[in-house]
């Protein structure tokens, strides 16, 4: 009996429902592995399908066509490696998130997912049934158990595995990124090496699908928690590994060891991956952006163009009266140091022509936050009439403190088809800003330097719809309004918990208000990738309509 075995982990980008495609990378891949001598290729969690379906997988027809494909990718792999690829299996009225295991073309395991996760963005308790946990499998000379994701964040299961012969774990996985998830995965995956004494191989998705950004990242580890193979974030990969049993048992023999980024890079990452893989999944190669002059607008305007290139990046300044040269200065500056495009259209004309159809209704009345939306809505006709005519996705540019308190118009500086930004509160912002002036990566598209104009990052925040305009005079300070948003919205904090923390009580009362009646407004915002563990959409579902408010 052979003492080597050798593992290829297809740390790949799966295109939901694009059964054909997904099934020719994973042909590609195999023909990699076995071209490198391996006895097996590993892809992640529901790899012919995409991850996650949501609805889609219920549909008969689709998951029928889905396990044809994977069928098909398991009779084309003969002569060569076995191949472990992530699918749907439906036996008799259940339906199963599996793993299927082919080897020689034909099907060796098929190991269904026991615990579905149903907290924050998953619900796949109403998607899939849970299955038995399935038992090891032999590939060449190794037993192999693999947990598929949730399975791995639990004890009961690769105990199990241990216990009836594994000889190690292959973990698929379709697992989204949010800030930190790299340690929390690591702390799980160690716990599993700890109590079983089996080396484990974290197989994990990557790429972006509508909110979810998939990043990857996917690691090998030996008995007692060592680290030995670390592939990339957020990027595609193909590593092979080489274990050697000795007396002890199998171990992986070190190989690739990718550095990680900090946290500042894992969220900017992040949110250009999820721009350039909605784009692509959508079939988008340009977008269009209203460039005000403001950090917000001048943060998403760089992350198109680290995503899809700054000749692929149209702003547009939409400037009126109260807007001020400072403003047209920064805008124009930015798009200069980005070598993005920067077109002007006046909006004065049109809002003229706005207040005038309306002046015998508005007769006898003050102007006041009408008048402001209607050119916030202006501005969005004209953007999304560029974006029509020229096939530009356009992208909507508020932050996390702006979406939660409601401080955008709907149907103006909502309107869009896409917001990198939505999940980064405003002080991330500033931050995030910084970072990109000081780093540049190779993947990144934009140009190195200072990007995004000093002054733009240091000038205090407004939305220019009236004289003077700053958004404090509406809203709290950033680093307080922030501060208070966290705590009701990541840690669902009672107001009395923020008001012994220091803060304001009549303030706190006023954001919470904010929060909760802008839950309309959030319902038809535009989707945006999710970098928090919090973020507005999957993660926090509240009814439209609420009347319950918290008491101090």
């Amino acid at each position: 009996m052979t003492d080597h075995f050798r593992l290829t982990i297809g740390q790949l980008n799966a295109t939901v429902g694009d059964l054909a495609g997904n099934s020719a990378r994973a042909i590609e891949a195999w023909q990699t592995a076995k071209s490198a001598g391996a006895d097996m290729l590993a892809l992640p969690e529901m790899f012919i399908t995409g991850y996650q379906t949501q609805d889609l997988v219920l549909k008969p027809a689709f998951t029928e066509q889905a396990v044809e494909a994977i069928q098909k990718v398991g009779a084309a792999c003969t002569d060569g490696p076995a191949i472990g690829i992530g699918g749907p299996w439906r036996d008799g009225d259940k339906l199963h998130n599996a793993y299927w295991i082919f080897k020689d073309g034909k099907l060796i395991a098929r190991i269904l997912k026991h615990h579905l996760p149903h907290k924050q963005l998953f619900d796949e308790l109403r998607l899939f049934d849970s299955g038995p946990i399935s038992g090891p499998y032999p590939v060449g000379a190794a037993r192999i158990g693999s947990p598929i994701c949730e399975d791995s964040w639990y004890p009961d299961v690769a105990e199990t595995l241990a216990e009836t012969g594994a000889e190690l774990l292959i973990v698929p996985n379709g697992s989204p990124y949010h800030r930190e998830k790299l340690d929390l995965r690591m702390g799980h995956m160690v716990g599993r090496v700890v109590e079983t004494g089996l080396p484990l191989v974290y197989v994990n998705l990557v790429g972006g699908q509508d909110d979810q950004i998939y990043d990857g990242a996917s690691f090998v580890l030996n008995p007692g928690g060592q680290k030995v193979v670390q592939l990339p974030a957020f990027e595609e990969a193909i590593a092979h590994v080489d274990f050697i049993r000795a007396s002890e048992g199998w171990r992986a023999q070190p190989g690739e060891m990718v550095t990680q980024p900090d946290i500042w890079e894992q969220d900017y990452h992040a949110m250009m991956l999820g721009l350039r893989e909605y784009l692509h999944k959508s079939g988008f190669g340009k977008v269009v952006l209203g460039l005000s002059g403001g950090i917000d607008s001048a943060l998403v305007a760089t992350i198109a163009a680290d995503a899809i290139g700054p000749e692929n990046t149209r702003c547009v300044m939409l400037p009126s009266e109260y807007t001020s040269q400072g403003s047209l200065d920064d805008a124009a500056d930015c798009a200069g140091r980005l070598g993005t495009r920067l077109d002007t259209v006046r909006i004065d004309g049109a809002r003229n022509a706005v207040e005038g159809a309306l002046s015998h209704l508005m007769e006898g009345t003050s102007p006041d936050i009408t008048e402001e939306n209607i050119q916030s809505r202006l501005r969005g006709l004209m953007l999304m009439a560029i974006s029509n005519k020229f096939g530009e996705m356009l992208l909507t540019t508020g932050n996390k403190s702006e979406v939660a308190v409601g401080y955008a118009t709907v149907y103006g500086d909502m309107a869009g088809g896409y917001n990198p930004i939505k999940d980064l509160y405003k002080t991330r912002v500033f931050e995030t800003c910084r970072w990109r002036n000081a780093n540049h990566r190779p993947w990144m598209k934009g140009p190195a330097g200072e990007v995004i104009p000093p002054q733009i990052i240091s000038k205090p925040p407004s939305a220019e719809l009236r004289p003077d305009q700053k958004d404090e005079d509406s809203l709290p300070p950033y680093e307080v309004l922030d501060a208070i948003l966290e705590g009701l919205v990541e840690k669902d904090l009672a107001l009395g918990d923020l008001v012994k923390q220091g803060f304001d009580a009549e303030t706190v009362k006023k954001v919470e208000k904010l929060l909760y009646i802008s839950e309309w407004k959030r319902y038809q915002a535009a989707p945006g990738p999710r970098i928090s563990t919090k973020a507005f959409w999957l993660d926090r579902r509240y009814p439209l309509v609420n009347r319950w408010r918290d008491e101090l």
